[in-house]
């Protein structure tokens, strides 16, 4: 039988750490006794709870150890230090690396705990001993001779936590659903992005074509304008789209003010790429005055980044779209750094993507006609994000009008 002690404290009930720790170690084939629990009286009490988790089996043992480490659980006894070694060639880690999740991590290495501040999911963790700095890594940009974190030794993570009392995000825990209030959500995540950009904090929107569709695009123009939204991550089609509608008044052809499909409107949008390839760029478009409004016009006047991912699918692309994904993914990780808020509407990929890239401690907020999209981000472990299910169409002017009262 192998056994070890464990340690979970915070705001284990309140989070349910403790009991998604507990069913995780049988659904594992393990099993547990608490040898300890203390729980806190007061909303700001924490709690701890002292377990002894078993198994027969090494593997399973290990396994269940690895799981509780992303709940932040801690192995009772002396305090030791990461374990490092170095990959072989490039791209390549030892077969028992450590892969992170994207909750708040620490490494103990010469006796004191080095934060790993740029954080995501799915990555490894290199140290460069010399300077005593740890770093977050994609697999692709492994180099040989890096030191790599391998185990669980030394590694302490913290999963965000839920205190007790009315919380103004707390709709979060509830299932996606069309049928909760949306007005009073979108109130709710109008008084989030107002309390940041107060405070100067920055706000990412992650963006489908089907903004542009529904006849929004001059709503998310304004937001930029205006200050609220800070960067822009999409791809071909949105920025396209965009144009075409800054420059024909359509989408896809479509008339966005009547509604009706203009006659030879299905070349639209390949006449936008077209007139952006002849400027140079979007930038240049904008500065040459060939285009004069629209979401990307806003983004070159306001100097707000936007990361543009090509696709399989891409018609053009416009120049500035691009079209290496490993490049493409580099751009959005480097661009979400200092954001406090992600807003992601209607692209499933694209929201995918980022959630992957962004640390637990970043608001996110996904919004979705389909039920299904705005699930997906949990099941690929996006768990801090919190979902509306909704028309775009209404989303955006709600969301534009609670911002104008608050001010």
């Amino acid at each position: 039988m192998y056994s070890e002690e464990i340690l979970l404290r915070g705001h284990i009930i309140d989070s349910l750490i403790l009991p998604k720790a507990m069913d995780t170690i049988l659904e594992q084939g393990g099993d547990y006794e608490i040898e300890d629990l203390e729980v806190g009286k007061l909303k700001t009490d924490k709690s701890t709870a002292k377990l002894l988790v078993k198994s027969e089996d090494y593997e399973t043992f290990n396994r269940i150890l690895d799981m509780l480490t992303d709940y932040g659980a801690e192995v009772i006894k002396d305090v030791e230090e990461v374990e490092l070694i170095e990959s072989e060639k490039d791209k390549t880690v030892p077969s028992n690396f450590y892969s992170t999740s994207n909750y708040n991590t620490k490494i103990r290495y010469n006796n004191q705990w080095i934060n790993i501040d740029n954080i995501e999911m799915d990555c490894v963790i290199t140290v460069d001993t010399e300077n005593e700095t740890a770093t977050c890594k994609p697999l692709n940009s492994i180099k040989k001779g890096e030191k790599i974190v391998v185990g669980r030794r030394g590694v302490k993570v913290t999963p965000p936590e839920k205190a007790r009392g009315k919380n103004q995000f707390e709709f979060m825990n509830s299932d996606a659903s069309a049928e909760k209030p949306t007005q009073s959500i979108i109130h709710k995540v109008a008084v989030e992005m107002k309390e940041i950009k107060d405070n100067g904090g920055k706000i990412l929107v992650v963006g489908g074509p089907a903004i542009i569709h529904t006849g929004c695009a001059p709503i998310l123009a304004d937001l930029i304008r205006e200050g609220y939204v800070d960067k822009i991550f999409a791809g071909n089609a949105l920025a396209t789209h965009d144009i075409e509608n800054a420059l024909y008044g359509t989408s896809l052809g479509v008339k966005m003010e009547t509604g009706e499909l203009v006659e030879h409107g299905h070349k639209h949008h390949l006449s936008a790429i077209n007139t952006i390839n002849k400027a140079g760029s979007i930038r240049d478009a904008v500065e040459q005055g060939v285009l004069t409004s629209g979401i990307m016009y806003e983004c070159v006047k306001k100097n707000a980044p936007y990361v543009l991912a090509g696709s399989i699918r891409d018609d053009g692309p416009l120049p500035d779209v691009i079209t290496d994904s490993q490049e493409a993914q580099q751009r959005m990780r480097e661009e979400v750094q200092d954001v406090d808020m992600v807003i992601m509407i209607a692209t499933l990929l694209h929201s995918v993507a980022t959630g992957n890239l962004i640390p637990a401690r970043i608001k996110s907020v996904c919004v979705d006609i389909s039920n299904a999209s705005v699930t997906k981000l949990a099941d690929r472990g996006s768990a801090q994000v919190i979902s509306i299910v909704t028309d775009i169409g209404s989303f955006l002017p709600m969301l534009e009008d609670e911002l104008h009262r608050l001010e």
